[in-house]
């Protein structure tokens, strides 16, 4: 087609799919209506809950949710199905879907002081997604693929680097997000305010995020490559704002009201989820363990154990079947897939555990996969453990994967068993002290960098009396 036929199209394209941004006003590409983005939302809801789970407070999830459907209340699309949940999850971390699923994470939970910072933050969220972010992504990359296939077929320049469009493409589009997170921390700013909450709050998340993430220096990718504004510049920007916008710099906080709603959650990785000691994993809930190749790369979520070879060509993966049979009829299933061949199947019974283990080889279009895959029957569960390579590798590899099927086994050990998560603790100053002088009376499981960074303090630094602060209970476990 000539490149008139393709602007032609492009154009028509471009004017008939802008729309108003609720949040904005202004005019911009759309191609995902707003029927769509809730969909998206419902459908990847169910996933992200899976995958992460849920903190298992009532009180601390409805106290989220109820602020957060505040927000979402005197934003510009109140309508939507909003939906604000605290995953279990140790990072510092918040994000959301379109049509207005939102998630916080504990981890993110334990680093704020007070009830109008965690406001910010959903108030950001909130900003996402009714500034129709995630729709105006898609729709602005659906619109760039269109141009690149059209301006590849009108032009062989193009075409010979293509390869240099896209990554152009990819850098413009980082700029792009970075423009929605700052576009969000206005509209954040917007939603507090509405709310009555102090507009220093926000300030103090940037100054958060910017000690969680190891502060400025040398090492870091510059700004232009990241997603995300570099904290310090988000935080002299929302200065900016609150000067422009007159938000008030004395409205609520709620220190107090947050510090009850945290005191006692989980604090860093949950060992009852399953915690690694060396390459040797151990779930104290299912009782089980089992032991991964000494120097793979490992990683524990709450619906997969995995490990990746060193050389970045083979995997191990532990998951549990979802209603699944015996062991033996899920091997037999298995095999029966497209494209795979099965060896002789071996099954053997100790324990209360029941196993069968096959080799098989696995072939598609992309090429040819070898490995092992086990079913295991323990504790009323079934488990799929899973190792495969190329089949050129697997000569290398099939001893180590062998060794990790055969290395499950249950658990008796009561240090094991009984294992408990550290706990973040609210406890008030007796009188006025440093956190240095409080650690010497009062030894903490964690370092004083740590503790510094949770109360945001100097650890020389003297607090008065009475201050109510955030310390770390519990016994270190696992690597």
């Amino acid at each position: 087609m000539r490149r008139g036929t393709w602007a032609f199209i492009a154009l028509t394209l471009l004017l008939a799919a802008c729309a108003v941004n609720p949040a904005t006003g202004r005019r911009e590409l759309m191609l995902v209506s707003e029927s769509q983005e809730v969909q998206m939302g419902l459908e990847a809801d169910p996933q992200v809950t899976a995958t992460y789970g849920l903190v298992e407070n009532p009180e601390l999830q409805a106290y989220v949710s109820e602020l957060g459907l505040e927000l979402a209340e005197v934003s510009e699309r109140p309508q939507l199905p909003w939906s604000f949940k605290v995953v279990d999850d140790p990072i510092v971390n918040a994000f959301a879907l379109p049509g207005g699923f939102i998630y916080v994470t504990r981890g993110i939970l334990a680093h704020f002081n007070t009830e109008a910072e965690l406001a910010g933050v959903l108030g950001h969220e909130v900003g996402h997604v009714t500034a129709r972010h995630g729709a105006s992504q898609m729709s602005r990359q659906q619109f760039q693929q269109v141009l690149l296939v059209g301006g590849m077929i009108a032009s062989e320049r193009l075409r010979e680097n293509a390869g240099l469009a896209m990554g152009a493409l990819q850098v413009l589009n980082l700029s792009y997000s970075r423009e929605d997170e700052s576009q969000s921390d206005r509209l954040g700013l917007r939603y507090i305010n509405r709310l009555g909450y102090d507009a220093d709050a926000m300030v103090g998340v940037f100054q958060m995020l910017a000690a969680a993430g190891g502060g400025g220096g040398e090492g870091r990718l510059p700004e232009w490559q990241l997603t995300h504004p570099y904290p310090e510049n988000r935080a002299a920007d929302i200065r900016a704002t609150i000067e422009e916008t007159g938000a008030s710099r004395d409205g609520r906080i709620g220190r107090d009201t947050y510090l009850d709603m945290i005191d006692g959650i989980v604090y860093g990785p949950d060992p009852r989820q399953g915690y690694f000691e060396g390459s040797r994993f151990l779930h104290p809930e299912l009782a089980f363990e089992l032991t991964f190749p000494a120097g793979w790369q490992t990683v524990n979520q709450r619906s997969m154990v995995a490990a990746q070879a060193p050389s970045e060509d083979a995997l191990l993966m532990l998951t549990v079947v979802t209603d699944g049979g015996s062991a033996d009829q899920e091997l037999r299933e298995f095999l029966r897939g497209e494209g795979i061949s099965g060896g002789a199947a071996g099954t053997s019974s100790r324990g209360g555990i029941d196993i069968s283990r096959s080799e098989f080889t696995l072939t598609t279009e992309e090429g040819s996969l070898a490995g092992e895959v086990a079913f295991i029957g323990y504790g009323g569960l079934t488990y799929r453990l899973l190792g495969y390579t190329t089949t050129a590798q697997w000569g290398a590899h099939a001893g180590s994967i062998a060794s990790t099927l055969s290395s499950f086994d249950s658990v008796t050990d009561r240090s094991v068993l009984d294992v408990q998560p550290m706990r973040l603790d609210i406890v008030t100053l007796p009188e006025a002290m440093s956190l240095n002088t409080y650690v010497r009376s009062n030894p903490q499981p964690v370092d004083m960098e740590v503790l510094t960074r949770l109360n945001r303090v100097d650890a020389a630094e003297v607090i008065q009396g009475g201050t109510r602060i955030k310390v770390v209970s519990g016994t270190p476990f696992g690597r």
